[in-house]
């Protein structure tokens, strides 16, 4: 609860001006604005419409594609559908097995995942080799969410007669396979750039049955509604922008979850949620359905989740979401064991933080990371900000950046004493070579030194809100006003369109009482609002410091959401507790 700079985030008082004029309130104008909305866009971005959703054909390759599968579907040999084990990947492969399957019939499709530990990701020689030993007819390979930068396996399965379509959103390397390729990093119009595996293989999917239905191969019912539902999930659990094509994907999949998901998923829902929801928000696909999807890549193999989304009967559904529920608490478990082994090698106020173990279980080494990093972030005894981040495992390694940074910049510094690397900004995967991992430790640390002082430590010390709230504004009608237009009209909130965060500054605890197993969440009340109620999950240690200084001014970051706790309310989710500027 150290004091830190809180501010507001910029935004263009115009377009804030604009959406004034519009109808909306000064303070939803600027959330609005700061998402890059002005009042031309705003109905299309409040009220985001499945009947907006670009035609398939724009998107680059898919209609060759779309041909070249069809006229596989009519002619011997099988059609193997290549996925990947995270959410995305077995989203997609359920896409076009789904599609392909109601179209052709099963017995011509199947799909086919590898194996996170023993094959790695995507096309690999022996993930081939495994393809082909299960299925020995196959006469062509569609990838999904993989394959791009895979141009020599592309070019071995074509040696060996097998045809080849790669689709993926996957940034491509110097050079792309010999196929057909549909993927919007290659090429694509701006408004599907951001597509992940899955929306393009809805894309592709949507181009088939198109397609089929001219041809008069296909006369059966509508596909759409399961498999927006399925793009939907992927886009928030693969971490997509949720703008565009993106925001309209994932918000109709949210409408349509109740009547449309697979059963598989409807199971699985049940099963996480403590409440069947009657329209999900992206916290659903994001905290309890993504999880457990990827804990089956994870931990076991991402089949089982496959197996899960593909299911039709509802007891086999049932007992698929049992073991992949039993997966995320095996996840869990293997995650705070590495978690505590991590901390244990933290150097304090080190530029980054590169921990070995060596021991420990692949799948989780990049949520390890996370909440390594995270840790950093609300540690002031271990460091100043929350730095980069590197978790290697038997030479493997995952890193995760905060806000600022660039892992892929820094990774390529250390590019002497790696075998590979590859990834984003804020993640970022590696492998190191023998022996090399103090070196390794070193170069990247380093690397992250040069970047921390280039960003500046007065911007990675200060806290970006959408805005600074005076706490006697904060009527419980209009706090429940906003927080209703967030619920309502501001989400799906997730990357690029952020769940708006403000703060009170220099305002009084007047009482924090904790609840919940073991004390573990607060409820605290603040001199200056005390209608309204504040919740700090998972902070109850803090309570009796908080009790101990309330006479102390504190500035206080928090989301707005609504309760349904006895008579409908806005609450306060508090973020974090920080004593006041003004004191500092």
């Amino acid at each position: 609860m150290d004091s830190c700079r809180i501010s507001q985030r910029p935004v263009d008082e115009s377009i804030v001006d604009s959406l004034v004029a519009a109808g909306l309130d000064p303070l939803k104008a600027r959330l609005v604005a700061l998402r890059g909305v002005d009042a031309e866009g705003l109905e299309s971005f409040l009220n985001p419409s499945a009947k907006n959703l670009l035609d398939a054909s724009l998107l680059p390759g898919v209609t060759k594609a779309a041909e070249n599968i069809i006229d596989h579907a009519v002619r011997p040999g099988r059609i193997v559908i290549f996925g990947d084990y995270d959410c995305d990947g077995v989203c997609a492969t359920a896409i076009l097995s789904v599609v392909l399957s109601k179209i052709f019939g099963p017995d011509k499709i199947s799909t086919f995942l590898p194996e996170r530990i023993e094959e790695g990701y995507g096309m690999t020689s022996a993930s081939i080799q495994r393809m082909l030993s299960t299925y020995p007819d196959a006469a062509l390979v569609v990838t999904v969410d993989n394959g791009i930068n895979s141009v020599s396996e592309v070019d071995m399965l074509k040696a060996m007669g097998v045809d080849v379509i790669v689709t993926d959103h996957h940034l491509p390397g110097d050079k792309l396979p010999n196929c057909i390729l549909v993927n919007p990093r290659v090429d694509s119009p701006d408004a599907l750039k951001s597509l992940c595996g899955a929306g393009v293989a809805f894309m592709l999917s949507s181009a088939i049955t198109k397609l089929a239905v001219d041809r008069g191969l296909y006369s059966g019912e509508k596909l759409s509604g399961p498999l927006i539902v399925l793009a939907g999930l992927a886009t928030v659990t693969d971490i997509m922008p949720i703008t565009g094509q993106n925001r309209i994907l994932v918000s109709t999949a949210l409408k349509l979850f109740r009547r449309y998901a697979p059963v598989g998923l409807a199971e699985l829902y049940a099963r996480a949620a403590m409440k069947y929801a009657d329209v999900l928000t992206a916290k659903d696909f994001g905290f309890l359905l993504g999880p457990r999807i990827n804990a089956a890549g994870r931990m076991a193999s991402g089949t089982e989740a496959l197996n899960l989304v593909l299911a039709e009967d509802r007891e086999e559904a049932r007992n698929f979401a049992i073991k992949l529920d039993m997966r995320n608490s095996e996840r869990k478990t293997v995650e705070q064991t590495m978690t505590d082994d991590a901390v244990a090698q933290i150097i304090p106020f080190a530029p980054a933080q590169v921990v070995n173990l060596p021991y420990a279980h692949q799948g989780v080494a990049g949520i390890v990371a996370s909440r390594l990093m995270e840790k950093l972030g609300s540690s002031p005894e271990l460091s100043d900000f929350k730095v980069p981040v590197c978790v290697i495992v038997d030479s493997h390694g995952s890193a995760r950046a905060p806000e600022g940074y660039n892992l892929r910049a820094a990774l390529e510094k250390c590019s002497e004493v790696l075998d590979r690397f590859g990834g984003h900004a804020a993640a970022a995967g590696f492998s190191v070579k023998s022996g090399c991992e103090a070196k390794f430790a070193e170069l990247f640390s380093a690397a992250c030194r040069e970047q921390r002082e280039s960003i500046g430590e007065g911007a990675l010390g200060a806290i970006l809100v959408d805005a600074v709230l005076e706490p006697n504004s904060m009527a419980p009608a209009f706090a429940l006003d906003t927080a209703e237009f967030l619920t309502k009209k501001l989400e799906p909130f997730g990357e690029e369109n952020p769940e708006p965060v403000f703060a009170f500054k220099s305002v009084h605890v007047a009482e924090a009482r904790t609840f919940g197993e073991k004390g573990r969440h607060l409820q605290l009340k603040l001199h200056e609002c005390p209608k309204l109620r504040a919740v700090w999950w998972n902070a109850g240690e803090k309570a009796d410091e908080l009790r101990q200084t309330s006479y102390q001014p504190r500035d206080l970051v928090f989301a707005l959401d609504v309760s349904d706790y006895g008579e409908r309310h806005a609450e306060l989710r508090v973020k974090d507790i920080l004593s006041s500027a003004s004191q500092a």
